[in-house]
């Protein structure tokens, strides 16, 4: 090490670059992708660990070189080191490669963006409304009238458009199976293009730190056959459940949507229990009352009156303002009734 100094370095920074990118690549970070953007970034994500782990290696492994080499020794502390003067060469080398390298990884990067950004002729339009601490979608072109649940249906293969906006802070609209993600601001209208690729149930979340309640914004995009869509998307134009309908075959005759309290199960647990515990719905969400014991002795009235005026009899120990004010206007009619008599049948 003492006599051949570089070469030692250049043996340790080679095995270390190697265990480095090889660790890099064979973690698997990421959830299953669900969207055709989700290979292009995850490619672009290797690309990265490739391209940053031999830079983090190099410096590491000279600044413990320099630690080791030049340390100081006992009778040294009054020394000062002797006067050099800069390397003007290796200065510009080790400006220029930087450079180089950075140009071509924010190129590349730019590429990825604008490929996954491509607009479609057939794009299904959705609009994304973020409100503390709830989602909302609305499907415009769904017929009729336009569409507006709180659970995100969407096509398998068809590109979508949404169009992500908010309702009083800044948001963060994102699927992590889907690899891209918006800010929703208020007063403006972001758009996200994604096209989803796998059939299943993703977690929808919001990634921008959004007040008391942001770990709970949480929703769900459901990822269907485009028949399954197609059915789900004319029943509930018809005015049928929205929520939690895909794929239910029966749910026009008979099923969620003849049932009350069914259809308010549904609705509680996709709407009200990422904030709510309920022990018969199996929830456990904590920022808001556990409804478990506050629901007892409660009549249908005061339930109504809790769900769409929450401030006028805020519980114990809960701040006012946390709970959305309008599920009044988002929740169709057939939707707040369910709730309501759910709620109700738990409260006996």
């Amino acid at each position: 090490m003492r006599r051949h100094p570089v070469a030692a370095m250049v043996v340790i920074g080679a095995i270390a670059t190697a265990i480095g990118i090889a660790l890099g690549l064979a973690i698997d970070w990421f959830p299953t992708a669900g969207a055709e953007q989700a290979g292009r970034i995850d490619t672009l994500y290797d690309v990265l660990v490739i391209a940053s782990v031999p830079i983090f290696v190099l410096v590491v492994t000279v600044m413990l070189f320099a630690v080791w080499r030049f340390r100081m020794r006992p009778g040294q502390e009054e020394q000062d080191g002797p006067p050099i003067h800069g390397n003007t060469r290796l200065e510009v080398i080790w400006t220029a490669l930087p450079a180089i390298l950075l140009v071509s990884l924010c190129s590349y990067a730019y590429s990825v963006l604008v490929d996954i950004e491509e607009q479609h002729a057939d794009e299904l339009v959705v609009e994304v409304t973020a409100q503390q601490f709830a989602w909302r979608f609305r499907y415009p072109d769904a017929g009729d009238r336009a569409v507006e649940t709180t659970e995100l249906y969407l096509p398998k293969d068809v590109p979508v458009l949404f169009k992500v906006r908010s309702e009083d802070v800044i948001h963060d609209f994102w699927v992590p199976a889907f690899r891209v993600k918006i800010d929703a601001v208020p007063g403006l209208t972001t758009e996200l293009r994604v096209t989803p690729d796998r059939l299943g149930s993703y977690p929808v979340v919001c990634a921008e730190l959004c007040g008391l309640g942001h770990a709970v914004m949480r929703a769900r995009a459901v990822v269907v056959t485009r028949a399954e869509f197609d059915r789900w998307l004319a029943r509930a134009a018809a005015g049928g459940a929205a929520d939690g309908a895909g794929g239910d075959e029966g749910a026009g005759d008979g099923g969620a949507a003849a049932d009350p309290v069914a259809l308010g199960r549904e609705t509680f647990t996709s709407t009200c229990g990422g904030c709510h515990a309920l022990a018969e719905a199996g929830t456990a969400g904590t920022t808001g009352p556990d409804l478990t014991t506050a629901l007892r002795g409660m009549s249908e009235d005061e339930i109504r009156t809790a769900i769409v005026d929450p401030d006028a009899s805020v519980a114990a120990g809960f701040p006012p303002g946390v709970m959305p004010r309008d599920y009044g206007e988002t929740l169709s009619q057939e939707q707040l009734d369910g709730l309501v008599a759910y709620l109700a049948s738990v409260a006996r």
